[in-house]
């Protein structure tokens, strides 16, 4: 009876094998996690609109005041109000654009 050419498998190459089953089963638990830039983007998203929230009342009333009293026109306060609506409707109008091209 002759030898065959294969060589049997050695332990080093079963251990191989079991690491990489334990890789593949461990990956889909690492890329469950949210990517650190999403992570990062809410967090800065979350602090701009807890620190814009009183600036723009505050803004609002004072730029009502003013402009009911003559003293600018009301083209001033319908623009902070629009740029108010920009700041916090920034997340839904992302999801909106992103969901025109599909991404």
């Amino acid at each position: 009876m002759t030898r065959s050419n294969v060589a049997a498998p050695s332990v080093v190459s079963l251990h191989a094998v079991a690491l990489g089953c334990v890789l593949l089963l461990v990956t889909s638990a690492l890329w469950a996690q949210a990517s650190p830039f999403h992570v990062g983007a809410q967090s800065l998203v979350t602090d701009i609109v807890a620190i814009a929230t009183p600036i723009a009342i505050i803004l609002v009333m004072v730029l009502g005041i003013v402009a009911a009293t003559g003293r600018i026109s009301w083209g001033w306060p319908i623009g902070v109000l629009i740029g108010i609506a920009v700041i916090f409707g920034a997340p839904q109008l992302v999801a909106w654009i992103r969901g025109l091209f599909g991404v």
